[in-house]
C-alpha cells in the first residue's frame, strides 16, 4: 500500500454533514462532462440556500461541504481513480434506489473514517438492535485517538446517516436504530463494493466473506458470490487461497 493511502487511512476529513441528495447531485455533475471548476460553481450556486444563516461562519461551512463532495465524486486520491471511473459508470445505468450503495462505497473508500463509523454502528444494531452515540465515539475514540475532534466528526457521519435514512432516531436522544436495508445482487456492484471495502482498509487482502458480512456496509445486504466470480467480473481484484475454504481477495497490482 502507498504511503498516500496510508495517511488516508490516518486522516478524518468528515467535518461536515453528508447529504446523500448532494453527492447524488456531485456525480450528476461530473457525468454530465462537467469539469472541477465547473462542478463547485454549480454546487456553491446550488447548496448556498442550504447554508443561509446569520453565522458569518456559512461560507466556510459551505466550502468545506464542497471539498468533501468533490473529493468523492471529482477529484478523489489519485489510488481511486479507476473506482471513481468505473463507480460512475454503475450510477448512469443502475436504478435509482441502488445509487445510495455506490455513494457509500465511494464514501468508504476516500474517508476510511466513514466506514469505522459503519462498522461500530453496524456491529451494535447487530448485537443488540441499537446504537448509541456514545457507544460509538468511545470506540471510534479508541481507534483514532482521544480528541474531542473524534466526538465531533462522529456525529456529522451519524447525522450523515440519519440523512440517507439507514440509521433512525429514536424517541430516546443518542439513540439510533435500523432504518433503510437494501438488498444487493448485482454482481457487478457487489464487485465494486468489495474493491471499495479494501480501498477502506489498511490490509492488503480479506477473506471474501469478511467483505460481505462486513458491519461498514451495515445498509446493504450482498448476495452470495464466490471469489472466483467477483475477479472475472472486477479486473482489478485477484483472489489468493490458503486452503479450501480460505479465499482472500485484494487489489490486482498491475506494475
Amino acid at each position: 500500500m502507498s504511503l498516500l493511502a496510508n495517511r488516508r487511512h490516518g486522516q478524518i476529513g468528515l467535518d461536515r454533514l453528508v447529504r446523500l441528495k448532494w453527492l447524488e447531485r456531485t456525480a450528476y455533475l461530473v457525468l454530465a462532462g462537467n469539469e472541477a471548476p465547473a462542478v463547485k460553481t454549480a454546487l456553491q450556486e446550488e447548496l448556498q440556500g442550504a447554508f443561509r444563516s446569520n453565522n458569518t461562519k456559512v461560507r466556510g461551512s459551505l466550502d468545506k461541504t464542497i471539498t468533501i463532495l468533490t473529493k468523492i465524486w471529482v477529484r478523489p486520491p489519485s489510488e481511486l481513480h479507476s473506482l471513481q471511473r468505473e463507480g460512475l459508470k454503475l450510477l448512469s445505468h443502475l436504478p435509482r434506489k441502488d445509487h445510495i450503495a455506490v455513494h457509500w462505497g465511494m464514501a468508504l473508500a476516500v474517508y476510511p473514517f466513514w466506514g469505522a463509523v459503519a462498522a461500530h454502528v453496524g456491529r451494535l444494531l447487530r448485537l443488540q438492535g441499537t446504537a448509541a452515540a456514545s457507544q460509538v465515539q468511545r470506540r471510534v475514540r479508541e481507534q483514532y485517538g482521544e480528541r474531542e475532534t473524534v466526538s465531533r466528526r462522529v456525529r456529522y457521519v451519524l447525522r450523515s446517516f440519519v440523512d440517507w435514512e439507514v440509521l433512525k432516531e429514536t424517541p430516546e436522544k443518542g439513540i439510533y436504530t435500523f432504518g433503510l436495508s437494501r438488498a444487493i445482487a448485482q454482481v457487478e456492484l457487489i464487485a465494486w463494493l468489495a474493491e471499495a471495502f479494501l480501498h477502506a482498509h489498511p490490509n492488503g487482502s480479506v477473506a471474501l466473506r469478511t467483505v460481505l458480512d462486513s458491519t461498514s456496509l451495515f445498509p446493504f445486504r450482498l448476495s452470495p458470490i464466490s471469489a472466483d466470480h467477483l475477479v472475472t467480473v472486477s479486473g482489478r481484484l485477484d483472489v489468493l487461497r490458503h486452503g479450501l475454504d480460505d479465499e482472500l481477495i485484494m487489489i490486482r497490482n498491475f506494475s
